[in-house]
This record gives structure tokens, C-alpha cells and sequence, in this order.
């Protein structure tokens, strides 16, 4: 069914309002003018003084490495509790496992960085990168754990009952089998707990500590006292680099439903033969 006139109107207003603001953005970091507000004419040399800017260099590698960080740990923790709640629906203590697995995906972010800084001050932890990567991972894991579990759940478990009966163990079936079938749900797992980490600013700034000042937190102090074209040429790159992260995980996604379905081919005409 054709969307009408007015849904179409609606959606374009939609996208209108998200993608304009960032559109403006991305076209004002090429702008000349030290005033952000005022187009100057066109030039890079914003690109140029962002580099040599220390401070923002230093606090966009803090955020890679978090991002990168938090996001396998998440991935990997996310992954066996996707497993852990499909293939064992009964033990005891499931609802309170469930529960805090997803509990991030409901508390308040304040509520999150406050309960892990008193945690850290409890234990004696001292504050920076790897109290922000626990951070991350605490509450990217969940929605890494979403995405997984509802690709397992159209699983064909007669595959690995199949391997298994070949004399394949649980464990190189998992690694032979459905890891290799559910790939491209982690991968989009890894890459929403990226990006989640890259755009946090609230938890990151309760377990920050010396050091380890992320990139957001970093925006945002100097956003208090006016926004610089630097700042709109760092958010330009990370524009650009999500954006090509999108397009790769589209096309090698629609890649593997593409091999899935000439392979499926190949066996139907097998059958019938």
C-alpha cells in the first residue's frame, strides 16, 4: 500500500526536523568565519586548528577507546546473555537475571552514573578510563543483548542439532554454526553499543576521572562558553564515520541475505534432483 499525501508530508517533516540541524552543521564547519552563525565563505582551515587543538584531540581518542572497549566487552557480555535467556528458559533466578539485564534500558541515566560512582567510591576504585569502559559496557550490554536475542529466537536450532549429530561439540558448534548464522545481529549490536558510548555524556561525566575526559563531556564545557567552528569539524568527522559504519553493516548485511538465499537455491535444486 502506497503511503498518501499527508503521510508522506508527515514523514518528510520528520526527517526535515532531525537531519536539517546536522545538515547546517556539517556545512558551517567548512565556514570561514570564526562566527559560527555568520558564513564567511568556504574553507578547511577549522579542520587544520582542530588537530592542532590538544585538548579536543586528546579527548576524542579517550572517547575512541571507550567506544571501542566498552563495546566488545558489551558485545561479548551482551551476546551470552542473548544465549543464556533463548536456550535456558528455566533456572532458578531467571526473572532477577532477565530483570538486570534489561533494567538499563529503563533507569534514568542519573540514576545509573550515580548508583556506579558510589560504587567505585565504595570499593576504592580511582576514577578514569576503565570506570567509564565498566560504565559503557554496564549499560550497552543490554541492547546488545536485545538485538542478539531476537535473532535467536528465529534460530534453526535443527542446525546445530545436525552438527552435533555429526560429532560436532557445543562448543565448535557454537563457533562453527550459530555464531557464524547470527553475525550480522552482533555486529549490529557492536556497532548500537558504539555509538551509544560515543554519545554519552551523563554516566561518563559521574565516573570520569583525571584523564580520561570524553569527547561529549569535553563539547560540552566548551559549548557553555560559545560554540567554535572546531567543534562543528569534530562532529562533522564523527558524522562521517558513523555514516560509513552504517553503509558497510547495510551492505555486508545485504550481502549475507543475498549468499543466504543463493545457498538455500542450491539446496532446493539439490532436492529436487
Amino acid at each position: 500500500m502506497k503511503p498518501g499525501k499527508f503521510d508522506a508530508t508527515i514523514l518528510t517533516l520528520g526527517f526535515a526536523f532531525l537531519y536539517i540541524p546536522i545538515l547546517i552543521l556539517v556545512i558551517y564547519s567548512f565556514n570561514e568565519s570564526k562566527l559560527v552563525t555568520v558564513w564567511g565563505g568556504f574553507s578547511l582551515k577549522w579542520y587544520g586548528e582542530m588537530w592542532r587543538n590538544d585538548g579536543l584531540m586528546s579527548a576524542a581518542w579517550v572517547t575512541l577507546q571507550v567506544g571501542l572497549l566498552s563495546a566488545t566487552l558489551g558485545t561479548v557480555l551482551g551476546t551470552l546473555a542473548a544465549l543464556t535467556l533463548v536456550r535456558f528458559t528455566r533456572f532458578r533466578g531467571r526473572l532477577l537475571f532477565s530483570g538486570m539485564v534489561y533494567a538499563p534500558l529503563v533507569m534514568p541515566e542519573v540514576i545509573t552514573g550515580l548508583s556506579l560512582l558510589l560504587l567505585f567510591v565504595a570499593i576504592g576504585v580511582d576514577r578514569g578510563l576503565m570506570t567509564v569502559v565498566i560504565a559503557h559496557t554496564t549499560f550497552t550490554m543490554c541492547y546488545v543483548a536485545i538485538v542478539v536475542q531476537s535473532r535467536l529466537l528465529t534460530f534453526d536450532m535443527s542446525l546445530e542439532e545436525a552438527a552435533q549429530d555429526l560429532g560436532c561439540p557445543p562448543v565448535k558448534t557454537f563457533f562453527k554454526v550459530t555464531l557464524p548464522l547470527i553475525l550480522p545481529a552482533v555486529i549490529s549490536g557492536w556497532m548500537l553499543a558504539f555509538t551509544l558510548s560515543l554519545d554519552d555524556l551523563v554516566i561518563a561525566s559521574f565516573t570520569t576521572g583525571p584523564g580520561a575526559t570524553t569527547l561529549p563531556i569535553k563539547i560540552y564545557s566548551q559549548v557553555r562558553l560559545g560554540v567554535t567552528p572546531e567543534i562543528n569539524a569534530i562532529c562533522t568527522i564523527l558524522i562521517g564515520i558513523v555514516t560509513i559504519g552504517v553503509i558497510i553493516a547495510s551492505i555486508g548485511t545485504k550481502q549475507r541475505e543475498l549468499q543466504r538465499q543463493r545457498d538455500e537455491h542450491v539446496a532446493a535444486r539439490g532436492a529436487m534432483a
